[in-house]
């Protein structure tokens, strides 16, 4: 029965997604959720309330909730807020506990985390002030190829040549691309330089933080196989996508209310 368990809760707002992962005994994920609007919209409160639902808990059998995010601060429902960049780390080494190099792209920042033997976060580096290198990016690249996002790695993997995308600036990038397809060249092989770019981005991130494998990629853009090719290209280093990977900063901020649930005891 569910009071022979502890549950903690992690919660994880994002500014495109919110993500939660509810955790019976600090060890095992029984319930998770991800609703593709972020923070200053229904999504917090909506996957605070979807979270229950799949884990089936009722508010009283959550021993503790911890925040994470970016909308962190705007959230009253939880116990303790923690800062995303320890939630990732110690999401990430819970998945892949062989993980010393994050990289992490979600839908506005991206950023790149060395992590110690033991998990804990060493160091990182951090785009915040630019969209260039992050999940809106491709947003935008894929509106003006005019297929979804989803099928841009499916695009690029019929590329024959690919086309280089030289500017790093969203809005120049986009009239860069309407540019090469006023010029014949292919969507895919369009694609195929729009992942290119991002790959370049984020690797530059990548190597100022340092590069030790193993080296995982997380975040809603490590479910598109066309930037885990770039990335593998580019760094010359195999790059393992997360298990989960839009969930490794609410599964940090469960194991983080576990500790805390464990202490309170």
């Amino acid at each position: 029965m569910s009071e022979a368990h502890l549950y903690t809760l992690g919660i994880d707002i994002g500014s495109t997604a919110c993500k939660a992962v509810a955790l019976r005994d600090g060890k095992e994920i029984s319930g998770s959720s991800v609703i593709q609007t972020g923070t200053g919209t229904s999504g917090p409160g909506r996957v605070y309330e979807d979270v229950f639902r799949a884990a089936g808990l009722s508010l009283g059998e959550v021993s503790r909730v911890v925040v994470t995010g970016y909308g962190r601060l705007t959230f009253d429902r939880a116990d303790n807020q923690i800062s995303e960049l320890s939630c990732h780390a110690r999401g990430v080494h819970f998945l892949v506990p062989g993980a010393r190099t994050i990289i992490d792209i979600g839908g506005q920042d991206a950023k790149a985390l060395k992590l110690s033997p033991a998990g804990t976060l060493t160091g990182f580096v951090m785009n915040d002030k630019c969209a260039a290198g992050t999940g809106r990016f491709l947003d935008v690249m894929a509106r003006v190829l005019e297929v979804g996002v989803e099928d841009l790695a499916e695009l690029s993997a019929r590329s024959t040549e690919r086309v280089s995308i030289s500017n790093v600036c969203t809005v120049f990038a986009e009239s860069e691309v309407i540019s090469q397809l006023a010029a014949g060249k292919t969507r895919e092989d369009i694609a195929a330089g729009i992942h290119m770019s991002v790959a370049n981005r984020v690797a530059g991130l990548a190597r100022r933080v340092g590069i030790v494998p193993e080296v995982v990629i997380t975040g809603g853009v490590a479910q598109n196989a066309g930037v885990v090719r770039a990335m593998n290209e580019i760094l010359e280093t195999p790059i393992i996508p997360a298990p989960l990977p839009q969930l490794t900063g609410a599964l940090g901020a469960a194991l983080f209310a576990y500790d805390e649930a464990i202490k309170l005891k």
